[in-house]
Protein backbone atom coordinates (compact mmCIF):
# COMPACT_ATOMS: atom_id res chain seq x y z
CA UNK A 1 0.00 0.00 0.00
CA UNK A 2 1.50 3.19 -0.91
CA UNK A 3 0.98 7.26 0.89
CA UNK A 4 -1.52 8.62 -1.70
CA UNK A 5 -3.33 6.00 -2.52
CA UNK A 6 -7.25 5.45 -2.08
CA UNK A 7 -6.72 5.96 1.75
CA UNK A 8 -5.56 9.43 1.08
CA UNK A 9 -8.14 12.01 0.78
CA UNK A 10 -8.71 15.05 0.03
CA UNK A 11 -6.55 18.34 -0.64
CA UNK A 12 -2.64 18.06 -1.85
CA UNK A 13 -0.99 14.46 -0.67
CA UNK A 14 1.80 16.24 1.49
CA UNK A 15 0.20 19.26 2.91
CA UNK A 16 -0.84 17.54 6.32
CA UNK A 17 1.97 14.95 6.41
CA UNK A 18 3.94 15.60 9.64
CA UNK A 19 7.31 15.16 9.42
CA UNK A 20 7.51 11.69 10.13
CA UNK A 21 5.44 10.53 7.57
CA UNK A 22 7.50 12.70 4.66
CA UNK A 23 10.74 10.66 5.99
CA UNK A 24 9.07 7.92 5.39
CA UNK A 25 7.11 8.54 1.98
CA UNK A 26 10.62 9.95 0.89
CA UNK A 27 11.96 6.20 1.95
CA UNK A 28 8.84 3.96 0.71
CA UNK A 29 5.81 3.34 2.20
CA UNK A 30 6.70 0.62 4.85
CA UNK A 31 8.95 0.60 8.27
CA UNK A 32 10.25 -1.45 10.53
CA UNK A 33 8.61 -1.68 13.71
CA UNK A 34 11.15 -0.74 15.66
CA UNK A 35 9.70 2.71 15.04
CA UNK A 36 6.38 1.58 14.26
CA UNK A 37 4.94 2.73 17.67
CA UNK A 38 6.24 6.19 17.95
CA UNK A 39 5.72 6.89 14.10
CA UNK A 40 2.24 5.68 14.98
CA UNK A 41 1.38 8.11 18.27
CA UNK A 42 3.00 11.26 16.30
CA UNK A 43 0.44 10.41 13.24
CA UNK A 44 -2.84 9.94 15.56
CA UNK A 45 -1.58 12.91 17.49
CA UNK A 46 -0.55 15.40 14.72
CA UNK A 47 -3.03 14.34 11.77
CA UNK A 48 -5.90 12.38 13.11
CA UNK A 49 -5.91 15.04 16.43
CA UNK A 50 -7.13 12.38 18.81
CA UNK A 51 -5.71 10.77 21.66
CA UNK A 52 -4.17 7.57 20.84
CA UNK A 53 -5.07 4.08 22.56
CA UNK A 54 -3.27 4.05 25.97
CA UNK A 55 -2.05 -0.04 24.88
CA UNK A 56 -1.23 0.88 21.05
CA UNK A 57 1.89 -0.33 21.60
CA UNK A 58 1.31 -3.79 23.19
CA UNK A 59 -1.19 -4.53 20.19
CA UNK A 60 1.22 -3.71 17.38
CA UNK A 61 3.87 -5.70 19.06
CA UNK A 62 0.92 -8.66 19.03
CA UNK A 63 0.33 -8.19 15.51
CA UNK A 64 4.28 -8.71 14.70
CA UNK A 65 4.16 -11.82 16.96
CA UNK A 66 1.09 -13.14 14.76
CA UNK A 67 2.86 -12.45 11.62
CA UNK A 68 2.09 -9.06 10.27
CA UNK A 69 6.00 -7.85 9.67
CA UNK A 70 4.76 -4.73 8.09
CA UNK A 71 4.08 -1.30 9.93
CA UNK A 72 2.12 1.19 7.38
CA UNK A 73 1.46 4.36 8.01
CA UNK A 74 -0.39 6.02 5.34
CA UNK A 75 -3.56 8.72 6.15
CA UNK A 76 -6.07 5.90 7.36
CA UNK A 77 -3.66 4.65 10.68
CA UNK A 78 -3.02 1.28 9.73
CA UNK A 79 -1.13 -0.43 12.12
CA UNK A 80 -0.07 -3.66 10.02
CA UNK A 81 -0.56 -5.64 6.88
CA UNK A 82 -0.84 -9.09 7.46
CA UNK A 83 0.03 -12.16 4.82
CA UNK A 84 -3.18 -12.47 2.53
CA UNK A 85 -3.10 -8.39 1.84
CA UNK A 86 -5.52 -7.24 4.68
CA UNK A 87 -4.49 -3.86 6.79
CA UNK A 88 -5.48 -3.44 10.52
CA UNK A 89 -5.79 -0.16 10.93
CA UNK A 90 -7.92 2.21 14.03
CA UNK A 91 -10.57 4.08 12.45
CA UNK A 92 -10.62 7.59 13.11
CA UNK A 93 -14.34 8.36 13.13
CA UNK A 94 -14.99 12.35 11.63
CA UNK A 95 -17.97 13.05 14.13
CA UNK A 96 -16.94 10.37 16.80
CA UNK A 97 -19.69 10.28 20.18
CA UNK A 98 -18.28 11.80 23.30
CA UNK A 99 -16.09 8.73 25.14
CA UNK A 100 -15.85 6.28 21.81
CA UNK A 101 -12.97 4.63 21.69
CA UNK A 102 -11.22 4.42 18.41
CA UNK A 103 -12.02 0.79 16.91
CA UNK A 104 -9.84 -1.49 15.24
CA UNK A 105 -10.82 -2.21 12.33
CA UNK A 106 -9.36 -4.70 8.81
CA UNK A 107 -9.53 -2.99 5.37
CA UNK A 108 -9.94 -5.19 3.07
CA UNK A 109 -10.34 -5.20 -0.60
CA UNK A 110 -14.16 -4.16 -0.93
CA UNK A 111 -14.70 -2.63 2.58
CA UNK A 112 -14.04 -2.32 6.45
CA UNK A 113 -14.59 -4.79 8.96
CA UNK A 114 -14.99 -4.22 12.16
CA UNK A 115 -12.30 -6.38 14.53
CA UNK A 116 -12.75 -5.18 18.08
CA UNK A 117 -14.38 -1.79 19.04
CA UNK A 118 -11.39 -1.21 21.18
CA UNK A 119 -7.92 -1.59 21.04
CA UNK A 120 -8.08 -3.28 24.83
CA UNK A 121 -10.82 -6.11 23.61
CA UNK A 122 -8.83 -6.67 20.79
CA UNK A 123 -5.65 -7.98 22.85
CA UNK A 124 -8.07 -9.86 25.00
CA UNK A 125 -9.70 -11.35 22.33
CA UNK A 126 -5.96 -12.24 20.96
CA UNK A 127 -4.73 -13.80 24.08
CA UNK A 128 -7.53 -15.67 24.80
CA UNK A 129 -7.81 -17.61 21.05
CA UNK A 130 -4.37 -18.30 21.41
CA UNK A 131 -4.93 -19.79 24.74
CA UNK A 132 -7.57 -22.01 23.74
CA UNK A 133 -5.22 -23.43 20.84
CA UNK A 134 -2.66 -24.13 23.55
CA UNK A 135 0.21 -23.87 21.19
CA UNK A 136 3.22 -23.33 23.19
CA UNK A 137 6.04 -21.27 22.13
CA UNK A 138 3.55 -19.53 20.10
CA UNK A 139 1.11 -18.97 22.97
CA UNK A 140 3.97 -17.33 25.25
CA UNK A 141 5.48 -15.25 22.41
CA UNK A 142 2.06 -13.50 22.42
CA UNK A 143 1.24 -13.21 26.36
CA UNK A 144 4.94 -11.74 26.46
CA UNK A 145 4.18 -9.58 23.69
CA UNK A 146 1.21 -8.26 25.40
CA UNK A 147 3.15 -7.29 28.63
CA UNK A 148 1.23 -6.42 32.06
CA UNK A 149 -1.44 -5.07 29.93
CA UNK A 150 -2.34 -9.15 28.92
CA UNK A 151 -1.86 -10.03 32.64
CA UNK A 152 -4.64 -7.47 33.61
CA UNK A 153 -7.08 -8.57 30.72
CA UNK A 154 -6.73 -12.19 31.05
CA UNK A 155 -4.50 -14.71 32.65
CA UNK A 156 -3.61 -17.54 31.27
CA UNK A 157 -5.39 -21.16 31.49
CA UNK A 158 -8.95 -18.86 32.47
CA UNK A 159 -10.70 -20.39 29.20
CA UNK A 160 -10.18 -24.05 30.90
CA UNK A 161 -11.03 -23.00 34.16
CA UNK A 162 -14.28 -21.85 33.13
CA UNK A 163 -15.58 -25.08 32.19
CA UNK A 164 -17.43 -22.95 29.28
CA UNK A 165 -16.78 -25.52 26.05
CA UNK A 166 -17.15 -23.03 22.98
CA UNK A 167 -14.82 -20.45 22.23
CA UNK A 168 -17.08 -18.30 20.70
CA UNK A 169 -18.98 -18.38 23.48
CA UNK A 170 -16.75 -17.59 26.18
CA UNK A 171 -15.64 -14.70 24.21
CA UNK A 172 -19.39 -13.21 24.46
CA UNK A 173 -19.92 -13.89 27.96
CA UNK A 174 -15.91 -12.64 28.89
CA UNK A 175 -14.53 -10.40 26.40
CA UNK A 176 -17.47 -8.65 24.63
CA UNK A 177 -19.29 -8.38 21.26
CA UNK A 178 -17.76 -9.24 17.71
CA UNK A 179 -19.22 -9.44 14.26
CA UNK A 180 -18.11 -12.65 13.15
CA UNK A 181 -18.66 -14.35 16.54
CA UNK A 182 -22.16 -12.94 16.94
CA UNK A 183 -22.55 -14.25 12.77
CA UNK A 184 -21.43 -17.51 13.49
CA UNK A 185 -23.90 -18.01 16.66
CA UNK A 186 -26.72 -17.05 14.20
CA UNK A 187 -25.64 -19.92 11.76
CA UNK A 188 -25.10 -21.89 14.97
CA UNK A 189 -28.45 -22.00 16.07
CA UNK A 190 -29.89 -22.75 12.30
CA UNK A 191 -27.78 -25.62 11.90
CA UNK A 192 -29.20 -26.58 15.49
CA UNK A 193 -32.53 -26.42 13.70
CA UNK A 194 -33.51 -23.63 17.04
CA UNK A 195 -34.28 -20.66 14.32
CA UNK A 196 -36.09 -18.47 16.89
CA UNK A 197 -32.87 -18.25 18.52
CA UNK A 198 -30.94 -17.47 15.00
CA UNK A 199 -33.48 -14.78 14.79
CA UNK A 200 -33.00 -13.59 17.89
CA UNK A 201 -29.75 -13.20 17.94
CA UNK A 202 -29.50 -11.37 13.91
CA UNK A 203 -32.09 -8.49 15.60
CA UNK A 204 -29.94 -8.45 18.74
CA UNK A 205 -27.37 -8.34 16.22
CA UNK A 206 -28.70 -4.83 14.88
CA UNK A 207 -29.17 -3.08 17.84
CA UNK A 208 -27.70 0.36 16.96
CA UNK A 209 -25.65 0.66 20.00
CA UNK A 210 -23.86 -2.59 19.55
CA UNK A 211 -22.17 -1.87 16.85
CA UNK A 212 -22.77 1.68 15.79
CA UNK A 213 -21.85 3.22 12.40
CA UNK A 214 -21.52 0.03 10.90
CA UNK A 215 -24.08 -1.31 8.18
CA UNK A 216 -22.72 -4.93 8.16
CA UNK A 217 -24.86 -5.99 10.70
CA UNK A 218 -27.76 -5.13 8.99
CA UNK A 219 -26.48 -6.77 5.74
CA UNK A 220 -26.02 -10.16 7.30
CA UNK A 221 -29.29 -10.02 9.00
CA UNK A 222 -31.43 -9.12 6.02
CA UNK A 223 -29.81 -12.18 3.96
CA UNK A 224 -30.57 -13.92 7.05
CA UNK A 225 -34.31 -13.27 6.95
CA UNK A 226 -34.57 -13.48 3.27
CA UNK A 227 -32.33 -16.88 3.27
CA UNK A 228 -34.99 -18.39 5.56
CA UNK A 229 -37.91 -17.14 4.87
CA UNK A 230 -37.77 -17.74 1.21
CA UNK A 231 -39.48 -15.20 -0.86
CA UNK A 232 -40.73 -11.80 -0.33
CA UNK A 233 -44.50 -11.82 0.92
CA UNK A 234 -43.37 -13.88 3.97
CA UNK A 235 -40.44 -11.39 4.47
CA UNK A 236 -42.77 -8.52 5.32
CA UNK A 237 -45.20 -10.73 7.65
CA UNK A 238 -41.89 -11.70 9.86
CA UNK A 239 -40.49 -8.16 9.40
CA UNK A 240 -43.76 -6.96 10.62
CA UNK A 241 -43.50 -9.94 13.85
CA UNK A 242 -39.98 -8.55 14.47
CA UNK A 243 -40.71 -5.08 14.85
CA UNK A 244 -43.20 -6.55 17.41
CA UNK A 245 -40.13 -8.62 18.84
CA UNK A 246 -38.57 -5.11 19.14
CA UNK A 247 -41.10 -3.24 20.63
CA UNK A 248 -41.31 -6.25 23.19
CA UNK A 249 -38.14 -6.18 24.37
CA UNK A 250 -37.78 -2.39 24.90
CA UNK A 251 -40.99 -2.22 26.83
CA UNK A 252 -39.89 -4.95 29.39
CA UNK A 253 -37.05 -4.21 30.22
CA UNK A 254 -34.82 -7.09 32.12
CA UNK A 255 -37.06 -9.86 31.97
CA UNK A 256 -36.72 -10.09 28.13
CA UNK A 257 -33.00 -8.63 28.18
CA UNK A 258 -31.91 -11.54 30.20
CA UNK A 259 -34.31 -13.95 28.32
CA UNK A 260 -32.47 -12.98 24.83
CA UNK A 261 -28.89 -12.83 26.44
CA UNK A 262 -29.80 -16.51 27.10
CA UNK A 263 -30.57 -17.73 23.72
CA UNK A 264 -27.41 -15.59 22.69
CA UNK A 265 -24.95 -17.25 25.54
Amino acid sequence: MKVGSELVYGGPRATALPSVLLRHSRAGPRCSYSSATPDHVSFIKEVAATQPPQHLSQLLTMLKTKGAKEGLIPLAIPLAKNSSGAVTALLRWPTAPSGMDMPVVEVRKHGVWLLAKNVDQLIHRILVEEDAKNSGESNDELFRASADVGEKLYKKGDFAKSQISKLDIYLLRKVGLFPDVLERKVKWHFEEGDHVSALVTGEFYTKKEHFPGFARPYVFNAEVLLKFVGNFSRLGVLLKQKMLLGELLNHHGGLWVAATRKLLI
